[in-house]
């Protein structure tokens, strides 16, 4: 659906007339009784979204679905992939090197309950959105490898750890951050653990034209506030500062401008929504809420020709399902 004029400064919420941006909203998928969990990506003149199929938030074997579009109006599934007893969850998508799309699933292992009793994360890889190799096992028992992103013809990731698996009675302690690089994104190796307290866990890392390493951090105790870290080559000392605000299934755009771009699940006296904004003045300012509602968030980013594409899920509707945003006016 296209956001008309009027309702654009009620979701702009602070920006000036001048930059109002202009915002496409439109559904793109809900064919299964759980569609969550996006992220997206452009290779070869092409879009992917890939996301989350299952019955419900937790539990069940879910299945990454894989949809392609070579306009962002009509879109088609590509591929399902799927791993017997196993809960494919979060995928997260992006360019590898040599021409080729990775894709970073969590593995999670539920034996028919909503008790977590073990994960390990998987990779695939395909040279053109289709064709995927079976998931395959990385780094160890425990970890989640929750998105990669690559810098100079290298992988680099964050997992994080808890002291049990997670939900269980025992899961009583810290959790662990750690930044991982690989040459194939199989193998990894360790660059250096991230001090970042109250049980920090989903992480995003984008690459500036200097190669200074960003990443946002999503808490889940304390104060709750995302943290933004800052560091060098070799990424092995980092500045860090809270955002303002929690923020789940964090995301962002680190263009040449300077100014992030970030978005996701917003926590609100309301309800969560899935917001839009820049970090401003050492803070996260969502000027911007798509429509979005009850179980919602986790947004894929891309910036194409004066747009950033963004997909997200929501509920809002009666179902989770899969929308597209194209914002005009972003970095």
């Amino acid at each position: 659906m296209k956001i008309p004029a009027f309702a654009l400064l009620l979701l702009s919420l602070g920006v000036c007339a001048a930059a109002e941006p202009e915002v496409r909203v439109s559904k793109i998928w809900d064919a299964a009784p759980h569609n969550a969990f996006t992220d997206l990506a452009r290779f070869h003149d092409e879009w992917f979204c890939v996301f989350r199929e299952a019955d419900k938030h937790v539990g069940g074997d879910g299945k990454i679905r894989i949809l392609a579009s070579r306009d962002g109006d009509t879109w088609s599934s590509a591929a399902l992939i799927a791993e017997e007893g196993i809960d494919l969850r979060d995928p997260k998508i992006c360019l590898a090197s040599n021409d080729r799309l990775m894709l970073t699933m969590g593995g999670s292992v539920y034996r028919g309950t909503t008790t977590l009793q073990g994960r390990q994360p998987r990779v695939a890889f395909s040279k053109d959105g289709r064709d995927w190799s079976a998931p395959q096992r990385v780094l160890g028992e425990g970890d989640w490898l929750w998105r990669v992103t690559w810098h100079g013809g290298e992988a680099f990731g964050v997992s994080y750890k808890t002291s049990a698996p997670e939900g269980t009675p025992d899961d009583t302690g810290e959790w662990t951050l750690t930044l991982y690089r690989s040459k194939d994104g199989v193998s990894w190796e360790m660059v250096a653990p991230l001090a970042v307290p109250d049980r920090p866990n989903e992480t995003t890392l984008r690459f500036k034209p200097d190669a200074e390493c960003i990443a946002l951090v999503r808490r889940e105790t304390g104060d709750k506030q995302g943290w933004l870290g800052q560091s060098l080559p070799p990424y092995r000392e980092w500045k860090w500062q809270p955002i303002g605000r929690a923020i789940g299934g964090p995301n962002f755009l680190a263009p040449p401008t300077g100014v992030l771009w970030i978005a996701g699940r917003d926590y609100r006296d309301d309800g969560p929504k899935t917001a839009v904004g820049q970090f401003r003045d050492g803070a996260w300012k969502p000027t911007l809420t798509l429509p979005s509602g009850g179980d919602n968030g986790y947004p894929g980013m891309w910036f194409l020709r004066g747009e950033i594409w963004l997909t997200y899920y929501s509920s809002h509707e009666g179902k989770a399902a899969i929308y597209l945003a194209r914002i005009k006016g972003g970095p």
